[in-house]
This record gives C-alpha cells, sequence and structure tokens, in this order.
C-alpha cells in the first residue's frame, strides 16, 4: 500500500490569552490546497484521513470535493501543539530567533505541547493504524509537519525530537508499505503542484 503524507497548507497566525488556538488556512494556504487537491486527484485514493485542526481540515477539503471521499478525522495524526494557545508559523519563529522557536532546538517543551516521546508513539501507532486498514490501496493523511517528521524519521531509522527536514505546506511524502512490514520512503516534500 501507499500511504500518502500531505502536509496542511499555510495558516494564520494565531495568540490567544487563554483556549486553544486553531487557526483557519491563510488566503495562500487555500490556494496551496486547491492546487494539492488538483494534483492527487488523478490517482486512484481508497481514503482521505486528516487531521481535526482546522489548518488540517481545510487542507484536506478541496481533495475530498475531488475525489468524492468523506475524510475520517484521526486525533491520533494531529500536531504536538494541538492543545496550545499560540500558533505562529515556524519560519517566523526560525526567521526571528523567536525564543519559542529557541527553547524548541533545546529540546524544551512548552505547556500544551505533547512530550515528545509520547507523541512519536501516537503518530508511529496511527500511521501504522491506517496502513494495516488498506492493505493494497493508497490512502492519503493530511495532517502536520511534527507528524510527517516523526513518521518518517521512524522509518528511517532517525532519532529526532524537533525533525529533520522541513516539510513545505502541502507537500506530498510517500511511503510504500509492504504487507510484510517494509517501509520504504518513495517521495520526499513533493512540491510539483507549487509550481507556476
Amino acid at each position: 500500500m501507499e500511504l500518502v503524507l500531505v502536509r496542511h497548507g499555510l495558516p494564520v497566525r494565531r495568540e490567544l490569552k487563554e483556549g486553544v488556538a486553531d487557526p483557519e488556512l491563510a488566503p495562500d494556504g487555500l490556494v496551496q490546497a486547491a492546487k494539492m487537491a488538483t494534483y492527487l486527484s488523478g490517482e486512484a485514493i481508497a481514503a482521505i484521513y486528516v487531521s481535526p485542526l482546522r489548518r488540517a481540515m481545510e487542507t484536506a477539503a478541496p481533495l475530498a470535493e475531488l475525489t468524492g471521499l468523506t475524510p475520517i478525522v484521526d486525533d491520533d495524526i494531529s500536531e504536538f501543539d494541538r492543545n496550545s494557545s499560540e500558533y505562529v508559523p515556524i519560519e517566523e519563529l526560525r526567521g526571528t530567533n523567536d525564543p519559542r522557536w529557541l527553547k524548541m532546538v533545546r529540546g524544551e517543551w512548552e505547556e500544551g505541547h505533547d512530550h515528545p516521546d509520547l507523541f512519536r508513539r501516537r503518530v508511529v501507532a496511527a500511521c501504522e493504524r491506517i496502513i494495516s486498514a488498506h492493505s493494497g490501496e493508497r490512502v492519503v493523511a493530511v495532517c502536520h509537519g511534527g507528524v510527517i517528521n516523526q513518521y518518517l524519521a521512524h522509518i528511517l531509522g532517525i532519532q529526532t525530537q524537533l525533525g529533520f527536514f522541513y516539510p513545505q505546506y502541502t507537500s506530498i511524502h510517500r511511503v510504500v508499505a509492504s504487507r510484510e512490514g517494509l517501509r520504504s520512503l518513495a517521495t520526499l516534500n513533493e512540491v510539483a503542484h507549487l509550481r507556476g
């Protein structure tokens, strides 16, 4: 089977005093989602899984519409910061050397973030569960950069807390999974759909 992991589109920045920040896609993110949907809609897709976070749900919506599939919401492919009161795109944090970015680099986790070990176990278990449910099929999972990093690190045998690469918005990452348990990375950071 082929598990197609897709990162969500560009979301807006959201910082709240209390409650959970669950930002929608920015206008550019909506365009990215539409391009990704057009690109993937010509493939035989058996199911679409999606994180319950708004940025992932809005990214999956155009693909669901083009394929006629109803997305299956799976909380276990949501991001490590799913309960945080703020969402700032990682590029902004990194670009300004924001103290929150520096804490992440040092391996210090913020309140509202899942512990790295628990997050890794949750993500790996979720991806393996999806694979087991779809033998011989192609399945799309619209999720998050941290989720993609952790599952791909797992199959490549890399230990990482923050991530080992930067997945672009609406980038596509393909994992080929055999019934015997072999997992192979077929593509990383496909972004041809964003050109032009």
